[in-house]
């Protein structure tokens, strides 16, 4: 540890002699430096020489320039160092004028060489108490700074004041889960230049980010260019399944923006899809000494990738799960259908959420009446979907409906067919998006072999279910 250097101003020749001569022992230890100066003028060259000085002890009567003028002088420019003044007994004026202009503390003469010590010694506690607190906040300043690129500022700040919300371990939790994957991707990459793709990445997921973080999200994982967020925790938020609703809605409309911008110059870039759901996850941090990752674990977690992808097939941007929209009283959307997602032998009812004025649409009026009779098994659905698709020709999800009548991967079978509860069915005809991790079986039959997905199925009795890998 360096010695801890104080800077005498003083125009009498004796005073070196004088303080070398009774801190002789603790120069010898290194714990103190005295540098010295004849008046303020001196001190500020000396100031110069020598910026680590932490301590003045200054005369205030001095030629050229006074202690008084120096002391605002230091506090201009050396706002940490601290300034004992020295004065006669009897100048009381010129000390209270000192205490008022920043001095911390001062001596009368003639010097007491144990007031001295004690002065000097407790101004030189008081400094290493204010560099505490100023590493204290520094060290804060950097934490908060860490946080802020993964928690919105309301969480940070709030998890800057408890840090133990941070501490190594999870917990069962109910949140809400967001996934976004940008299509199309890697083949951008391999055909367009590094700082182009760079510079784009860096500005799309900057964007998503703080598009989390305006909804009070937390960013678990970027991986290349899929965002992952959670809302719900570390903070309970009663609310957490609306705003993750709210976020995917304004993710989509920066990135139909954004990829509408790219496209304008001459960059492919694809279309941002995003899947949500809301579920319990073992949620934490999970990691070791040197490092800790803070994510979530769980079926919940794995529902809301799987809706990401069922985008795909859906042709929608959006896709959230029933569990969502139940905690979503004012939700404004259309149902999508019902999911079967590779492990599972129940369906997952999918929803697209939509803005005010979409969800108010003609447009989406007449899909949920078309939607409600392919729910019913009526015959009728598939001449309702042409008539949609014939009207609003630009709506994918209404085009892949009608893409699986004419594929014969829905059957609408007879009123009196329907009136024993059967309505119309998908067989097994190819998926209108190509995909061959897409097929239909009926409820409770077991899945396929990967090796025979084209092999005969038993058409499905369910309308609007879609079993997907």
């Amino acid at each position: 540890m360096d010695a801890t250097r104080i800077l005498v101003v003083d125009d009498e020749p004796d005073i070196e002699d004088l303080v070398t001569q009774n801190f002789r022992r603790q120069v010898r230890k290194g714990e103190l430096s005295f540098v010295f100066a004849r008046d303020g003028l001196h001190a500020l060259e000396v100031m110069r020489e020598h910026p680590d000085v932490a301590m003045v002890l200054s005369d205030i009567n001095m030629p050229r320039m006074d202690g008084l003028a120096l002391l605002e002088q230091l506090n201009e420019r050396y706002q940490d160092v601290k300034t004992v003044i020295v004065s006669a007994y009897g100048d009381m004026g010129n000390i209270r004028t000192a205490m008022n202009r920043g001095a911390f503390d001062f001596v009368v003469k003639p010097i007491e060489l144990d007031d001295l010590r004690t002065t000097i010694d407790k101004t030189l506690a008081h400094l290493d108490q204010f560099r505490q607190l100023q590493q204290d906040k520094a060290t804060a300043e950097k934490a908060r700074a860490t946080l802020s690129r993964y928690f919105s500022p309301q969480v940070a700040s709030a998890l800057a004041e408890d840090p133990n919300c941070l501490s190594l371990g999870g917990e069962r939790r109910f949140a809400t889960f967001l996934f976004t994957d940008l299509t199309n991707f890697t083949t951008l990459v391999e055909s367009t230049e590094p700082d182009t793709v760079v510079e784009l990445l860096n500005r799309y997921l900057d964007q998503l980010a703080q598009i989390v973080f305006a909804h009070d999200g937390t960013v678990m994982k970027v991986v290349g260019d899929a965002l992952q967020a959670i809302f719900g925790a570390p903070l309970e938020q009663r609310d957490h399944a609306e705003r993750a609703v709210a976020c995917a809605l304004a993710i989509d409309g920066f990135a139909t923006d954004f990829q509408a911008e790219m496209n304008a110059e001459g960059i492919p870039l694809g279309i941002t899809r995003i899947g949500v759901n809301t579920g319990s996850a073992i949620i934490g941090n999970f990691g070791g000494a040197h490092f800790f990752d803070y994510t979530a674990y769980g079926d919940a977690v794995n529902i809301a990738a799987r809706l990401e992808s069922a985008n795909k097939q859906l042709g929608t941007h959006v896709c959230v799960s029933q569990s969502v929209v139940d905690l979503c009283p004012a939700f404004k959307g259309r149902p999508a259908g019902s999911l079967i997602l590779k492990g599972k032998t129940r369906a997952l009812e999918a929803y697209e959420p939509m803005a005010d004025d979409r969800a108010s649409s003609e447009a989406t009026a007449r899909y949920r009446e078309a939607f409600k009779l392919l729910e019913t098994g009526d015959p009728t659905a598939r001449q309702a979907f042409a008539a949609l698709v014939g009207q609003y020709d630009e709506d994918p999800l209404t085009m892949f409906h009608l893409g699986r009548f004419y594929q014969g991967r829905v059957e609408a079978r007879s009123s009196s067919t329907r009136s024993e509860g059967r309505g119309p069915s998908f067989t097994n005809g190819p998926s209108p998006s190509r995909h061959t991790n897409c097929r239909t079986r009926p409820r409770g039959a077991p899945s396929q072999s990967r090796n025979s997905i084209d092999a005969p199925m038993t058409p499905c009795r369910t309308p609007c279910k879609l079993a997907l890998e």
